[in-house]
């Protein structure tokens, strides 16, 4: 039935179904929204699945380029010679601003002339059937051109080579930093001297502008550390590591302090004596990007000062990784994972120093049980990130963390998201919940999954109900990826090194195994992003019987053994497997993992 005249009405549509991309339900509607669209410039089927039906762009699109027998674009950004970047940076900021902003508007690029046809322009976009393309050509006084289409992450990562956003934060800083010396000699510090130097637009540039460049090097934290002799440090985290990013000097310390405070909502410019946490948003590129706000009195060396350090954790949704497959679990990890979450009731604990990425793996698996059948309610505090489908408690002065974990049973929940059992009265709640037909998620600090147990005992959690309760428990870590760039083969193993580590050379020799170099593309390190590294303790019978067993304490070697035995590889182990995968290197996994 669907079939009849839908080929003549939209070619598109029956190809994209026909390849089982989208189904009949979708294509009704899209053909539905296409009759009805109202807006100025009619759009086609294919913009339409892309931008109201969240379709990924490239899937949709790469079917209308062999549609229309458009050539697609078959050279990686990153392999693309230097004089080639060059000639599409200098095109596109010789053609006038207006033909410059149409093509960053409609995401089209000059690619290059055709070596056969001298004075045909070839233009790449990632919709080659946009319209406003003939217009660009002749903006670009192209006398004859050919348009390919080029994968939008492949566009994406091409602009950000050659034509990166520039920070107008840092420019107008910059412009303004002569005016930000100091002369202050004597020993107390008055607001109206702090007032006039926060009042200069500088600093406000520097802070909108740290914010600015955290988000695009992929920062998780900046830090902002005052120094004596009127100086602070802005450092940054990134895959881990902290670097220096600025050194902001003849400005009071406590004027920077104050100018992040001012931009926060819920801190107090004048309070300099406890902690305070604040909590920023901003739109960064397009996307809202929102920021939590640490601040902890410190000891200075000058007595008229009153130091403070700030530490801003950036919260970007669009890290928020939905697909398990992308979480790094592989071969026993992954099957037990997958087996604890799609239990009806019990626990699933995740466990881990802060920072080793336990909120983005269990919002991982959140979204693979969040439906429209269950009531899925959170109790964390700060929240992290917004989960879709889930009913994220508010925590605040009027309702806290405890008083909301003890509301919660009453608020008729199918599965639930405990952010933290920090205490005997969370973690007997959470207990509670998994025991009576919950599936509950959790977080602990511990250093590994047996030991998790042992703090559980230590809270005065009964045996019994901890061997019952919890469906699993899985230990996490992240260390570095190797830089695809400049990893180079290990030709030799250092004997010493493998000796101490208790690594067998002639075994490790079968493998393929890589180690840091370093490049411009990763900073010289070596590495670029992260991974992370599992350790699963899945509650079998022999597990729950050995808990049960316990006496005093829990026999956290005991419990070691059995899942090594049930098939558990500890840390140290997984980190191994990456290794042999050409994903890091032994010096990383070593450095980030204790033998047991």
């Amino acid at each position: 039935m669907l079939d009849t005249n839908l080929e003549m009405t939209d070619k598109i549509g029956y190809l994209l179904f026909k390849k089982g991309i989208i189904d009949a339900q979708v294509l009704e509607k899209a053909l539905t929204a296409k009759a009805n669209d109202s807006s100025k410039i009619k759009r086609n089927l294919a913009q339409i699945l892309v931008q109201d039906f969240k379709y990924d762009h490239d899937t949709i699109f790469r079917e209308v380029a062999i549609l229309y027998a458009f050539r697609e674009l078959d050279s990686k950004p990153e392999d693309l010679p230097q004089s080639r970047l060059d000639f599409i940076k200098n095109t596109m900021n010789n053609s006038g601003e207006q033909i410059k902003s149409q093509m960053l508007e409609h995401k089209i690029i000059p690619f290059m002339y055709d070596d056969r046809i001298r004075d045909k322009l070839i233009l790449a976009a990632i919709d080659p059937t946009e319209r406003n393309i003939p217009k660009i050509a002749f903006g670009l006084n192209a006398k004859k051109y050919e348009v390919i289409y080029i994968r939008k992450k492949d566009y994406d990562k091409l602009i950000a080579t050659i034509l990166p956003p520039e920070n107008v934060y840092l420019k107008m800083m910059e412009e303004a930093n002569s005016e930000l010396e100091i002369q202050q000699d004597d020993t107390s510090l008055s607001e109206e001297e702090l007032d006039a130097e926060i009042n200069k637009s500088a600093l406000i540039n520097l802070v909108e502008g740290a914010l600015v460049e955290g988000v695009r090097k992929g920062a998780s934290d900046i830090h902002f550390v005052p120094k004596s002799g009127n100086k602070t440090e802005i450092v940054m985290r990134v895959d881990g590591n902290l670097q220096l990013w600025h050194v902001q000097e003849g400005t009071l310390p406590e004027a920077v302090v104050a100018v992040v405070k001012d931009r926060a909502k819920g801190m107090d410019r004048f309070e300099r004596e406890r902690a305070q946490d604040g909590f920023i948003q901003r739109d960064i590129d397009g996307i809202i990007i929102r920021f939590r706000v640490s601040v902890l009195p410190m000891v200075g060396t000058e007595l008229k000062n009153k130091f403070e350090s700030i530490v801003i954790r950036i919260l970007d949704d669009r890290k928020v990784i939905r697909d398990i497959d992308k979480l790094g679990l592989t071969g026993y990890t992954k099957e037990t994972f997958l087996k604890a979450i799609n239990q009806p009731q019990g626990m699933v604990i995740l466990t881990g120093p802060t920072g080793s990425g336990k909120s983005t793996t269990l919002v991982a698996a959140l979204y693979q049980v969040i439906n429209s059948t269950v009531n899925v309610l959170t109790v964390e505090d700060p929240v992290e990130y917004v989960i879709e489908g889930a009913r994220q408690l508010k925590i605040g002065y009027k309702m806290n963390f405890e008083q909301a974990i003890r509301s919660i049973l009453r608020h008729d929940p199918d599965i639930v998201l405990v952010g933290e059992m920090r205490d005997k009265e969370t973690a007997e709640v959470a207990i509670k919940l998994a025991n009576t037909g919950h599936l509950t998620f959790s977080t602990l600090h511990t250093n590994d999954a047996p030991s998790a147990v042992a703090r559980l005992y230590k809270m005065g959690i009964e045996p019994f109900l901890i061997a019952y309760a919890i469906n699993l428990i899985v230990a996490q870590r992240l260390i570095r990826r190797l830089c695809p760039k400049c990893k180079k083969k290990v030709g030799n193993f250092d004997e010493e090194f493998m000796n101490a580590i208790g690594l067998n050379i002639a075994e490790w020799r079968n493998y393929t195994v890589y180690e840091a170099k370093g490049c411009p593309e990763c900073n010289n390190s070596g590495y670029k992003g992260r991974l992370a590294i599992h350790e699963s303790l899945y509650f079998t019978k022999a597990i729950r019987q050995l808990i049960v067993k316990s006496g005093e304490d829990v026999d956290e070697e005991k419990i070691r053994l059995q899942a090594k035995r049930d098939g558990s590889l500890n840390l140290r182990e997984a980190g191994l497997e990456k290794v042999k995968l050409g994903l890091t290197s032994i010096e990383e996994v070593v450095a980030g993992t204790s033998e047991e």
